[in-house]
């Protein structure tokens, strides 16, 4: 007899609680796993055994974005792990093939790991869902229940669920303390860039405090420089298998902002601030309308964000560049963070993280009080009744209260 298997989350929330990347929010998957009868209304159903894990599937294919090449290169290469631990919610007795079960309903919760540190796989901090354009890239989650219903009959049941990391938001004050770099060019000019925080979500206002100075010991030749335009971008950079032997690179300019100077040299330097906003991808389409999202896949205004996964990693720059003559150009990569929120968004979100660490508190990870599974086998007096039906006569017939 086939079972219909469901996975419910707590009542009127989600089953992704916490944040995944903020530790003191302890992020966990609670609900509990739903079986009843699939066919008919009242045959029982046999189960052996009943797992549930969290698993992650990733894949790449760097060039399916070109017509051309998707046929001539390689294929797409997928990797499946479980994150954490896999979880046994139910074993029938000792000696027996089977349980004849009408309904259960197993509790269960399953801790998302939230440290860095170690080789081993199932403690390291699960990249966030992504699915880039042509799926060139994509990380996928989903809840995967085990049902055995006797000696060889094992079938799974998926269930897609959508992870956001929440440590690059742009509101932490790690990203907002100002960072700073210096380039020098033929020892006659350098550049310094200063960001005042550097973390960037959509539509995000992007600022760079930008010197241009003179060597002192060569302040004769400096002034003879002259200084033409200064550029500043945004890159995104992916790196495509990462990890393993041949790395593929993809770089693309996201924005660019280009102020004319035509300055010779100044001997007190050359002092300016230059901003543009981080660019934002149009979720609605061309008739206006929010297209339905995917279950697995949270909608985000950005097309990608700063994320490493096994496959692939996504970083970002913000690039400066000085065109001189008499002089070499002088460019200045500087890393920065992208956010799936905007500053806004990141502001809103914070009260709830801090709730969510206070809840937190309370949960022992290694013993996080589980209610009782509720199990009605064949021989309990009310099973029909736990399914909403009586026998009337020789008819079994629906509850009405």
């Amino acid at each position: 007899m086939a079972a219909f298997v469901r996975v419910s989350g707590p009542p009127n929330s989600h089953f992704l609680v916490g944040y995944p990347g903020i530790s003191a929010t302890l992020p966990r998957i609670e609900g509990k796993v739903e079986i009843r009868p699939s066919v008919g209304i009242s045959a029982p159903v046999n189960i052996s055994m009943v797992t549930i894990c969290l698993q992650r599937r990733e894949t790449i294919h760097p060039s399916a974005d070109s017509v051309t090449k998707r046929h001539l290169a390689a294929p797409r290469k997928e990797i499946t792990d479980i994150v954490g631990k896999e979880m046994l919610l139910f074993r029938c007795s000792m000696g027996r093939d089977h349980e004849e079960i009408i309904a259960m309903d197993l509790p269960f919760v399953l801790f998302i790991p939230f440290g860095r540190g170690g080789q081993e796989s199932s403690r390291r901090l699960p990249p966030a869902s992504l699915s880039l354009p042509s799926r060139t890239a994509e990380t996928y989650y989903e809840l995967v229940v085990m049902v055995q219903q006797g000696p060889s009959d094992q079938k799974k049941y998926t269930f897609p669920v959508p992870i956001a990391r929440y440590d690059t938001l742009s509101t932490f004050g790690m990203y907002n303390r100002p960072e700073s770099a210096e380039k020098v060019s033929d020892h006659l000019v350098t550049l310094g860039l200063s960001l005042p925080r550097w973390s960037y979500g959509p539509l995000d206002p992007v600022r760079v405090n930008v010197k241009l100075t003179p060597n002192p010991d060569w302040l004769n030749k400096a002034k003879r420089v002259t200084i033409q335009k200064i550029t500043l971008s945004i890159e995104e950079e992916i790196t495509y298998n990462h990890e393993g032997d041949e790395p593929q690179r993809k770089s693309k300019t996201l924005a660019k902002r280009t102020e004319n100077v035509n300055l010779k040299m100044p001997e007190a330097g050359y002092l300016t601030e230059l901003g543009l906003v981080f660019p934002a991808r149009d979720l609605r389409d061309a008739d206006g309308i929010l297209p339905r999202g995917k279950a697995a896949f949270p909608m985000y205004a950005v097309q990608g964000f700063t994320t490493t996964a096994s496959l692939y990693k996504i970083e970002y720059y913000l690039t400066v560049k000085a065109h001189l003559t008499s002089a070499k150009d002088i460019v200045l990569r500087q890393p920065i963070v992208v956010c799936p929120l905007d500053h806004a968004g990141c502001k809103e979100e914070m009260e709830a993280i801090e709730q969510a660490a206070r809840e937190a508190r309370q949960i022992n990870p290694d013993n996080p009080m589980l209610p009782l599974p509720h199990i009605v086998g064949v021989q309990h007096t009310n099973a029909l009744q736990y399914l909403g039906v009586a026998i009337v006569g020789n008819a079994k017939r629906p509850i009405i209260e």
